[in-house]
């Protein structure tokens, strides 16, 4: 079950780049304590609505009933409307008065008033021991009717029942007088020192007959978590979840594709070129390094492959003329008194010959070097009409004809012209050297960038051959002093300057493409 979901997921899983990650793991990290305070006071603020809720209902329940006393049981002739009461407290916004002071003497309450609070006595003390709210019944002057010691007493004085005297229902905040925290952490409750005050008005033909009265703490905030400890425990639990699949996240996406990535570097230090694709989840950066990495660790088997065979073929190709001057010498030392003066000259003859050949390696080895490690300005420009007509210029004769055609209007090649030169000079060079007695040169566009056609006359390249001619020291004229290093120092200008060159079949001679980048403006 859990492989095809992640196969799922591979499939559909979006390319996020680094920065989205940090920056929406950060974000929710820095986000938790605003969130973790703004669920505190939110929970806290609901435990105090929801004790007004409470006190709205109790307190609709004994209007009623202190009105229905009050009509000894006649109907009600006033139409019923729906009015709901939401609760209104805000601890945001809401001002905490001080505790409630003591009601004042006043004069006897309302005869029909107590009649009516003696029939509900009963009905209050039962609503007290369930909802553990102080309920006092007042009559129309606010004086108490009902309720623990204030009997005859007014509360006419308060703001809240001057509002229900003027037929308004009030809900206020005000400090327990008597509160002490039994506990540290109530401390951090704003709602453990505060009492919830609702007064309610009854009317009856719309004239004020009484006041209900009724006031409760809320809940404790830590009390309320305890109660409610299942659910905050899922909260808790799903915040670290969220929190574990982020750090997955990160970890798919950064860490595990680095750790990978950091294998395959060490694979690549003792030999193995192995680097793996890049996992379905890793950011887009990681990508990019993934794929830079493979180019940048293939180049490197190239070029060790390189190396090892430029080795090889060096140490064969200095083998030959080495041998042939140590024979010499040998000779020279151990038989030359009694060489005639011909043999004598035969021998020193060899020698010297092997030893410029030797030197020619030397500087053509140079030439690949420097040619290898060669980098050029991207804003070279060369004019490839001019530079073609004076090389066909230089190397026309009665015995080699050099014949041209340039497209009309060619850009500049993105190349320095002393490299063009170099390159058309080597090819013209392996023509004459071929037997060939005449050379075709076409210029043109092609695409974006310029295209050179090189064919001539000549003998030609063996088909089978046609694919090791650009690798170092290869050469079919190696007696006649060739070091088979022309086309590669050639390939590997081009190369540098974003160009490339290849050898084509063709029915007579040899034909070479030669594909240049036009330059920029």
């Amino acid at each position: 079950m859990i492989r095809p979901a992640k196969e799922l997921l591979k499939r559909h899983w979006p390319v996020l780049s680094l920065r989205t990650i940090l920056f929406g793991t950060l974000l929710f990290v820095a986000m938790l304590p605003g969130i973790a305070a703004m669920f505190l006071r939110v929970y806290e603020n609901t435990l105090v609505q929801q004790t007004e809720a409470e006190l709205i209902a109790q307190s609709a329940v004994l209007g009623s009933a202190y009105r229905a006393l009050w009509r000894d049981g006649a109907e009600d002739p006033a139409p019923r409307k729906l009015s709901p009461e939401p609760p209104r407290i805000d601890l945001r916004t809401n001002a905490i008065l001080p505790p409630q002071p003591d009601a004042a003497p006043a004069g006897p309450p309302d005869p029909h008033s107590v009649a009516v609070a003696r029939i509900l006595a009963p009905v209050v003390a039962d609503s007290h021991q369930v909802t553990l709210a102080a309920t006092r019944l007042l009559d129309r002057n606010g004086v108490v009717v009902l309720g623990t010691n204030d009997v005859g007493r007014s509360y006419a004085a308060l703001p809240e029942i001057r509002a229900a005297l003027e037929g308004r229902t009030t809900t206020l905040l005000r400090t327990r007088g008597e509160y002490e925290p039994r506990y540290f952490l109530e401390t951090l409750s704003r709602a453990a020192s505060i009492r919830v005050h609702h007064v309610r008005p009854v009317m009856n033909d719309g004239q004020l007959i009484g006041v209900v009265m009724l006031s409760r703490s809320p809940r404790g905030l830590f009390v309320g978590i305890y109660q409610d400890r299942g659910k905050i425990a899922l909260g808790i639990a799903l915040i670290f979840a969220t929190l574990v699949v982020l750090a997955g996240l990160l970890s798919r996406g950064i860490a595990r594709p680095i750790d990978a990535l950091t294998k395959a570097t060490q694979d690549v230090a003792r030999g193995i070129v192995h680097v793996p694709q890049p996992p379905a989840t890793a950011a887009r950066e990681i990508r990019a390094l993934y794929e830079n990495f493979a180019v940048m660790a293939e180049r490197i088997a190239q070029r060790s492959r390189y190396l090892r065979d430029f080795a090889a073929a060096v140490s064969h190709e200095f083998k030959t003329p080495i041998a042939g001057m140590r024979g010499a010498l040998e000779l020279l030392d151990e038989h030359g008194p009694a060489m005639s003066e011909a043999e004598r000259r035969k021998f020193i003859s060899n020698a010297s010959a092997d030893a410029d050949r030797l030197s020619r390696l030397v500087q053509r080895l140079l030439d690949l070097a420097r040619a290898d490690m060669a980098a050029f300005d991207a804003a070279s420009r060369a004019d490839v009409g001019d530079r073609l007509r004076a090389l066909a210029d230089a190397f026309r004769s009665p015995e080699f004809a050099v014949e041209l055609d340039v497209e009309e209007g060619l850009p500049p090649a993105r190349i320095p012209p002393e490299v063009l030169e170099t390159v058309i000079e080597t090819l013209l060079d392996n023509s004459k050297h071929a037997g060939a007695r005449r050379v075709r040169i076409e210029a043109g566009m092609e695409g974006e960038g310029l295209e050179l056609r090189i064919a001539d006359d000549g003998s030609g390249i063996v088909e089978a051959d046609r694919a090791r001619i650009f690798e170092p020291f290869f050469t079919g004229r190696r007696a006649s002093g060739g070091t088979g290093l022309g086309l590669s120092i050639a390939r590997s200008l081009l190369t540098a300057t974003g160009g490339s060159i290849d050898s084509e079949p063709a029915d007579k001679g040899a034909a070479f493409t030669i594909r240049l980048a036009a330059a920029e403006g």
